[in-house]
């Protein structure tokens, strides 16, 4: 079994963390055995967000009596002092739990600091002073605020965009928390779905000793794909080098990679995936992508209103309108029959 250790937190885990967000869109019976069966499985960490509507929920039903078994991570994107009381109480209540492992600034588009006029900081202190959390860490998807993150030396766990789709900048910042002795959780190890093959995800993150990878799970085929890496870990070969090198040509540049942070859309579009269809009737069984429902959603790019405002929010500076409508060109191409997909 592969651990590894979150930074000074002194945290040790498998290298396999769950990502509780997928599991929102499951009934709290499933929810609760996908989380036993993990558990029993060999995973320990568990990532959540008050964001995340009632997954949160869900894992304090699953681990009920058994809370010191398991680490839990959760986030707040609270703004002000009074949102981050509320949002760890109600955490807390949630969770079914009196302490935070760790408890984290969900992507905020600044640094929190102390005396940065917010008191949102002062807050998380004052939380783990009494002992309600137990680390502080941040979330993110910009690359500056990261590295101001781990700069500062306020935070003791970042969590960050890490697959093997990584720019040579976000390599640098993996290294850089280690020097720091800063947990790093990767978030997004499969690229948001675009990364098709675990097997070569979790062996390019296993290159890193101190990178603690998270797996969205909400099929329990996805957890087993998962838990079978436990006892039986994938290692870089030549023929996974070789996939990922293509994967690399194929993905490299800008593309959509459906954090949502553009959400909502005014014209109600939905952004965080209609922007990355062409990419993904390639990377998943077309079918999926060209059903009725999907095709009423791809319809409304036709709405977009050109407000920008998604473009404004996007952490990676994408054009998401001119993306938008590529996309939607695509997909008609797709449907005339003009263009073959897998």
């Amino acid at each position: 079994m592969t651990t590894v250790t979150l930074g000074k937190t002194g945290i040790t885990v498998n290298k396999n963390g769950f990502g509780a967000l997928p599991i929102q869109r499951v009934t709290d019976g499933e929810a609760v055995r996908i989380l036993r069966k993990a558990y029993e499985g060999g995973m320990n960490f568990f990532d959540t967000a008050r964001f995340y509507t009632d997954s949160e929920h869900k894992l304090g039903l699953a681990f009920e009596g058994m809370r010191d078994k398991v680490i839990i991570a959760t986030k707040t994107a609270a703004v002000t002092a009074e949102e981050f009381w509320k949002d760890l109480h109600t955490s807390l209540a949630e969770l079914n739990t009196d302490y935070i492992d760790i408890y984290q600034f969900h992507n905020p588009s600044f640094c929190p600091k102390p005396g940065d006029g917010t008191g949102i900081y002062e807050a998380m202190a004052e939380a783990k002073e009494k002992g309600r959390i137990r680390h502080i860490g941040i979330t993110n998807h910009r690359l500056a605020v990261a590295n101001e993150a781990v700069d500062c030396g306020l935070y003791e766990t970042l969590q960050f965009p890490f697959c093997y789709l990584a720019a040579k900048e976000d390599v640098e910042l993996v290294t850089k928390c280690r020097d720091a002795g800063m947990g790093f959780i990767a978030m997004k190890a499969l690229s948001g779905g675009l990364i098709t093959n675990s097997a070569a995800a979790y062996a390019f993150e296993a290159q890193y000793d101190n990178v603690l990878p998270i797996w969205g799970v909400q099929r329990e085929k996805e957890l087993d794909e998962f838990l079978s890496y436990i006892d039986n870990p994938p290692v870089m070969t030549e023929a996974l080098q070789e996939l990922i090198e293509t994967d690399r040509a194929e993905l490299s540049g800008e593309f959509c990679r459906g954090c949502g942070y553009c959400m909502p859309c005014p014209a109600g579009i939905e952004i965080n995936n209609c922007a990355r269809m062409s990419l993904l009737l390639r990377r998943s069984p077309s079918e999926l992508q060209l059903t009725s429902e999907v095709q009423e959603k791809m319809k409304l790019i036709e709405k977009c209103m050109n407000c920008g405002q998604c473009k404004s929010k996007c952490p990676y500076h994408l054009d998401t309108p001119a993306l938008l409508k590529k996309n939607l060109a695509d997909y008609k191409e797709v449907l005339a029959g003009r263009v073959s997909v897998k």
